[in-house]
């Protein structure tokens, strides 16, 4: 299983980005020296200067102590036939790519590429797939990187949002959906990381599956580069209006549910 995306530090960094506040601001606001809020911000973690900066951050506080003391991981090691996470390398992080297909057809949608078009064309190969569509969740490099191979060994139609055109690529406004085989896939907006930010709610295999790219990760999210409030609140009622069974397929990071996520993600507030 991978690794949590996130760690404690990252979650605190990521509020205080979101809510522009400084090391200063937030040692003012919690009482907390300012060489504590640094060292929470490095990922060390103190369970009563959590609760402080939780509230200060509007964070759930404990959902931040569960990160901070390392006691949360989704822990999902067996995915539903039809399903692939193929995780790739870019620079020092990894980025995920999900291949869903109709057990019938063998009829099959890829969502984002990361950067190894052999990862992908091997698995479509050895499940004997045939590659219709690929559907970016938003167009920031590392989800991106090998489209272009891809399409060309493949000849599947590329789908974005159009916030993100990009060039070679077609075009879809939230709320459109798609079907692939059996597979029924609705688009769902997600925005604040990105302003074409796109959840694909997919139906048709054993459980419900949403492919939400950075929008949302296991115990964190991708963050507010256009809107942090965006971002919460686009998060909130696009994805965890889903049924609690529902399994997330991050951009980054290991695969979660809706459930989880609401009982261990900081930036959820019931």
């Amino acid at each position: 299983m991978l690794p949590l995306e996130d760690h404690y530090g990252d979650v605190i960094s990521k509020a205080m980005l979101g809510l522009g506040l400084t090391d200063l601001n937030l040692s003012q606001a919690t009482k907390l020296g300012i060489d504590e809020v640094r060292a929470a911000r490095r990922g060390q973690f103190n369970e009563p200067a959590a609760h402080k900066l939780a509230k200060a951050l509007r964070l759930n506080a404990a959902a931040l102590i569960g990160l901070g003391n390392n006691s949360y991981h989704p822990g999902i090691r067996t995915l539903p036939a039809g399903l692939a996470a193929l995780t790739s390398h870019f620079g020092s992080m990894t980025v995920n790519a999900y291949l869903i297909w109709d057990l019938s057809s063998r009829q099959a949608c890829l969502f984002d590429t990361g950067t190894d078009p052999e990862l992908i064309l091997d698995r479509l190969q050895v499940e004997n797939l045939q590659l219709e569509s690929i559907f970016i969740t938003h167009s920031h490099g590392d989800h991106i990187d090998c489209l272009p191979q891809i399409q060309q060994k493949t000849s599947a139609a590329a789908w974005i949002h159009r916030h993100g055109d990009i060039g070679g690529v077609q075009l879809f406004d939230w709320g459109q959906s798609f079907a692939i085989g059996k597979l029924q896939i609705v688009t769902r907006e997600t925005t604040g990381h990105a302003a074409d930010g796109t959840t694909f709610v997919i139906a048709g295999l054993d459980c419900p599956v949403a492919v939400v790219g950075d929008a949302l990760f296991a115990a964190s999210m991708g963050g507010g580069k256009v809107s942090y409030p965006g971002a919460l609140e686009t998060n909130r009622r696009s994805i965890y209006s889903l049924p609690d069974d529902t399994l997330l397929c991050p951009g980054h990071g290991p695969v979660t549910r809706v459930g989880l996520e609401k009982t261990n993600n900081p930036f959820y507030l019931p």
